[in-house]
């Protein structure tokens, strides 16, 4: 399988929250946990700089991931 490495920013304030290998093109909906390359959090799902709640923990295909809330971050192509 093919990923797309991008980078996750803090739609508040800009703050680089990760570097993700996303599968395919298009929005970002969840993100799950053992693709996240580098993490710039906490681990509390909260923004460092800002501390706005970014996302929710949740299972997909039973694998953990983080539930990207709307409008919350935007990514930028690869990395």
């Amino acid at each position: 399988m093919k990923f797309y490495r991008i980078k996750v920013f803090c739609a508040k304030c800009k703050f680089h929250l990760y570097n993700y290998d996303k599968d395919a093109k298009g929005h970002l909906v969840k993100c799950y946990k053992e693709r996240i390359v580098d993490d710039y959090t906490k681990g509390d799902l909260k923004c460092p700089d800002c501390g706005i709640l970014f996302a929710r923990e949740a299972m997909y295909h039973g694998m953990p991931a983080n539930k990207i809330i709307q409008g919350k971050v935007y990514h930028t192509g690869h990395c």
